[in-house]
């Protein structure tokens, strides 16, 4: 989330009819009439309508049949035909096979229900799970990978290709989970005061032993998100879930405070739940050494210090090799159905830090990245990109030819100012919502369009359901809000009938304009208070109180009952966009070299900045651990996909200093480059040898951190 994203003008609405939720169709197919009693029936339905009463059964049966039999013959017995046939891909499950996967996989102890079902999680805690719109949930515990899952009947299963431009994203965010933020989990900071970001609070937790100490962030890890959290979710009519992770999740350094690799440990078991529900992941990376933005979220609200000031090289240089390990670890046949989009880092300031600069780091990404997985549809994520507030038409032909690239835009009303237009009042059209549904429709929907127009694969990977920025701790724990009254904003429990359709209308409105979406965020703590103080922000609690839709479906055509005709997308990407295999001209990589030559706010020129060295022992991230499945489901399930990618680890150089990482400043300025001393014969062998020992180190390092880092199911 962004604090620092433009305000649009409002623009005049245009007149038109009142938009009817009513008029658009169901899921569910409606039967009218009633059956008479038996004794009438006996004694006066003729032939005829007896023959009509038999053809009515046998509709029921034949609808029951669809509804039962056949979700069980695919998800249950049709698996286990293709049990025996099934390729092995190191476990999971391809693309677009249509099979549950995996060699020696067997189906005949799965689990799998629908509406009504009953779910027994691994703590032994039951919950119904409801879903009226066709989803389906599968358990295999002989079959961990098993991608037979669907969340609803217009999103397809798992084991079934996405295809962008026609499957649409309606997705919800999981922020203020692995990555901290005061509005989402305010008693933190209610508590600690002098902390504004996880920099400080993990200080002052590490400090406040008697309190909990730092594993206070363990706890919420396990508990903020629930396996029911991720059931509600595809209920709810949702796909996709973008989850932010930081960079401590890797590793961290001497010097962070954070508490380092522990959340991987609950990702881990996320993964198993997004997978047992049929919701697709999109991993975001969402903090970066030194900071790309200088906001909370970053983990250390300052300066900017990614590509920016004296250590803008060194934390890139740290961040390619975060993106890297990522990679490997997503791009496995066990993942990469399940995580389809990368987010290789969050809101980058691109105004502030450059869009060569930014260009060069993307370039060298999108190597590095395809380098791993190798081109083409299925070969590894999608690559996502933010446009760091600067518009589509900044990016429009950005890196022609890149395999995969889509863009992430983050559209919000919120921080523009003090906000003085109602919701709980009808528009210029006869809408509730005040000027807000149209002005969302007239600001964002020309905007998404045209990126998919000049740039490619587009979707917004944050917005809300407040047109202000009224909330506890919206603008951070040292902040306050620039809207004046908030009180009606706020009062969520009192909200009027007018005020929940006005704040639905500019949701939908925001929905319809973006075409492929994730909300900002699924859930807000409460405060100390015993409330959720920021309402607006929360996915669940609106869909809970009537003013997010139960079904997403319905925002489709609310742009146009506000008046707004868009422009519309003519709906064929260009083949490179979506996976067919082409190259990035050779000119760009002379035009954008990596590193940069140039860095802005530095003291020396680039060449004489710090820089890290690839000599470091490589982070391997820990793979799940299962009981009593077939050993060739996990067979070279190590969590590096690529072999041959042997390169070390970051590291400093020996014999150089460096400034802190976020304040970046020079004890002495440099006049030369450090390069350290000559490099030793033991260093060049160990160089030499990274790829014999890059199994090993990888097995070696899994069960190090198997006690802290791993997931064990039991069955």
């Amino acid at each position: 989330m962004s604090l620092s994203s433009s305000s649009t003008a409002l623009p005049l609405v245009r007149e038109s009819a009142a938009y009817n939720p009513s008029s658009l169709g169901k899921d569910e197919p409606q039967i009218g009439g009633s059956l008479e009693p038996a004794a009438t029936f006996r004694s006066g339905l003729n032939k005829k309508r007896f023959i009509a009463f038999l053809a009515l059964l046998g509709a029921v049966v034949a609808i029951v049949v669809l509804a039962v039999v056949l979700p069980v013959y695919f998800v249950v017995i049709k698996p286990k035909q293709n049990s025996s046939s099934s390729a092995s891909s190191g476990g999971g499950s391809s693309g677009s096979s249509g099979n549950s996967g995996g060699a020696g996989g067997s189906s005949t102890s799965a689990i799998s229900g629908g509406d009504g079902s009953q779910v027994v999680t691994e703590n032994g805690t039951v919950f119904t799970y409801h879903n009226l719109f066709g989803g389906y949930w599968v358990q295999d515990p002989q079959d961990p990978f098993n991608n037979n899952a669907r969340p609803n009947s217009w999103t397809p299963p798992l084991n079934t290709s996405w295809t962008w431009g026609t499957d649409r994203i309606y997705g919800v965010n999981l922020g203020g989970w692995l990555v901290i933020e005061p509005f989402i989990t305010p008693q933190f900071f209610q508590k600690y005061t002098s902390a504004q970001d996880e920099y400080d609070l993990s200080l002052a937790m590490a400090s406040d032993t008697a309190g909990g100490g730092i594993n206070q962030l363990e706890q919420h890890y396990d508990t903020f998100i629930s396996e029911q959290d991720i059931a509600e979710m595809a209920g709810a009519g949702l796909n996709f879930i973008r989850v932010p992770i930081p960079f401590w999740a890797i590793e961290t350094w001497q010097g962070e405070p954070f508490l380092t690799r522990v959340s991987w440990k609950y990702f881990l078991r996320f993964l198993g739940w997004a997978r047992k529900y049929g919701m697709r992941v999109a991993l975001d990376l969402h903090s970066a050494p030194g900071s790309q933005n200088g906001y909370n979220h970053s983990g250390r609200v300052g300066s900017i210090n990614f590509l920016n000031g004296n250590m803008g090289i060194a934390n890139a240089q740290r961040m390619l090799y975060y993106i890297r390990v990522l990679t490997e670890f997503i791009s496995q046949p066990q993942y990469r159905d399940l995580i389809p989009i990368f987010g290789i880092i969050n809101e980058p300031l691109v105004g502030a830090i450059g869009m060569d600069q930014m260009t060069s780091f993307y370039l060298d990404v999108h190597n590095m990245m395809r380098g791993i997985t190798g081109y083409g549809e299925g070969n590894g994520p999608y690559i996502s990109i933010h446009d760091g507030f600067l518009g589509s038409q900044n990016w429009a032909g950005f890196l022609q030819g890149s395999d995969r690239v889509m863009m992430d835009k983050h559209d919000y009303f919120a921080f523009g100012g003090d906000q003085v237009y109602p919701l709980d009042i009808p528009g210029a059209n006869g809408v509730l919502g005040g000027q807000w549904p149209a002005t969302a429709c007239d600001a964002w929907g020309p905007d998404a369009n045209n990126s998919r127009q000049t740039f490619g694969v587009t979707f917004v990977g944050e917005f809300a359901a407040s047109p202000n920025d009224c909330g506890l701790f919206l603008r951070g724990s040292k902040g306050s809000p620039a809207t004046q009254n908030c009180t009606a904003y706020d009062n969520w429990e009192n909200y009027s009938p007018d005020m929940v359709q006005g704040i639905k209308n500019f949701v939908m409105a925001s929905m319809d304009a973006f075409g492929d979406w994730f909300f900002w965020t699924w859930k807000i703590a409460a405060a100390q208070s015993g409330r959720i103080e920021t309402p607006l922000w929360s996915y669940q609690l609106g869909y809970r109180n009537g003013w997010i839709p139960s079904d997403p479906r319905v925002a489709v055509g609310m742009c146009e009952s506000v008046g707004y005709t868009p422009t519309p997308w003519g709906g064929t990407f260009k083949p490179w966009q979506t996976g067919t295999t082409s190259s990035i001209p050779a000119s760009s990589s002379s035009e954008y070299p990596w590193p940069p030559t140039t860095i802005s706010s530095a003291d020396v020129p680039a060449s004489l900045m710090p820089t890290y060295t690839n000599t470091a022992t490589i982070v391997t991230l820990p793979v799940p651990t299962f009981t009593s499945i077939p050993s060739s489901l996990t067979q070279s399930f190590v969590g590096w996909f690529d072999n041959a990618d042997a390169t070390g680890g970051v590291t400093t150089v020996a014999g150089c200093t460096y400034p802190n990482e976020y304040s970046a400043a020079f004890a002495v300025t440099p006049t030369a480059p450090c390069t350290g001393p000559t490099a030793n014969a033991a260093t060049l062998t160990s160089a030499t040898s990274a790829a014999t020992q890059l199994s090993s180190t990888a097995t070696s390092t899994a069960t190090q951190l198997s006690s802290t880092a791993t997931t064990t199911v039991t069955v």
